[in-house]
């Protein structure tokens, strides 16, 4: 997929300020696959791994947080709001399976770093985010860098995008108590669906639904995770 100059200008720009630590965090990302049995099927693949040494994480990190910007953990990036810790972002990806004809919906865009790293692996990404500050810039900063194949909206998440629906892929940033609804009847049959499921006082787990081709779903916890609240009419 071919992306806009622009992203190719700011890449060069940054390569040598910010290549060794992006490196170091794609090492890490690896090693954490490999060391941990929590998602046993092979852990992240080297496809993935390569988006995440791609995508410019510290362009979507705060000014005050550029020097953690490929620190493996979650970032503030205001409105109460994190940018996911990058193994998750690698495993969210790799759980997704993105192919590049699919078409992914993500509930909360935040700065906008997931929904990038899955725009290299995908045909088209929707992306909705409820915190209207938050749905702008990113959307700015996604244009900015060249990413055309993904739409933002300000919205409540849990109501999916339903103009765009069905999805290959959907992808929740936010925890809750259940899958709303709306996105279970947005995913396709054979598709999949990564979601946070618990409560912010209560663990988490990073489940993988995923449709069969008779509608059923099918789910399988995969690790331990502690992501904001999902806020919307059926959180």
């Amino acid at each position: 997929m071919e992306f806009h100059q622009a992203r190719q200008d700011d890449e060069q720009s940054d390569a040598e300020t910010y290549a060794a630590s992006r490196r170091s965090m794609v090492e890490t990302i690896r090693e954490m696959a490999q060391e941990t049995d929590d998602y046993a099927r092979g852990g992240v693949s080297e496809n993935v791994l390569a988006v995440m040494q791609r995508v410019p994480r510290h362009r979507f990190v705060p000014a005050d947080q550029l020097s953690s910007a490929y620190f493996n953990q979650a970032l503030p990036i205001g409105h109460d709001q994190t940018i996911s810790q990058p193994y998750i972002v690698a495993l969210v990806a790799e759980l997704l399976q993105p192919g590049k004809h699919d078409t992914v919906l993500e509930i909360g865009t935040g700065s906008g770093y997931q929904a990038a790293v899955l725009a290299e692996l995908a045909g088209q990404v929707y992306s909705v985010e409820i915190v209207a500050p938050l749905a702008v810039s990113a959307e700015k900063l996604l244009r900015s860098l060249g990413y055309d194949n993904i739409a933002v909206r300000h919205g409540d998440g849990t109501q999916g995008w339903p103009q765009h629906a069905p999805f290959d892929c959907i992808t929740v940033a936010a925890a809750t108590p259940h899958v709303p609804p709306a996105l279970l009847a947005q995913l396709k049959p054979g598709g999949r669906l990564v979601i946070p499921l618990g409560g912010w006082s209560y663990a988490q787990q990073l489940m993988l639904l995923t449709k069969d081709r008779d509608g059923v779903m099918h789910n399988e916890a995969i690790i331990p995770v502690r992501f904001v609240p999902l806020t919307g009419g059926d959180a």
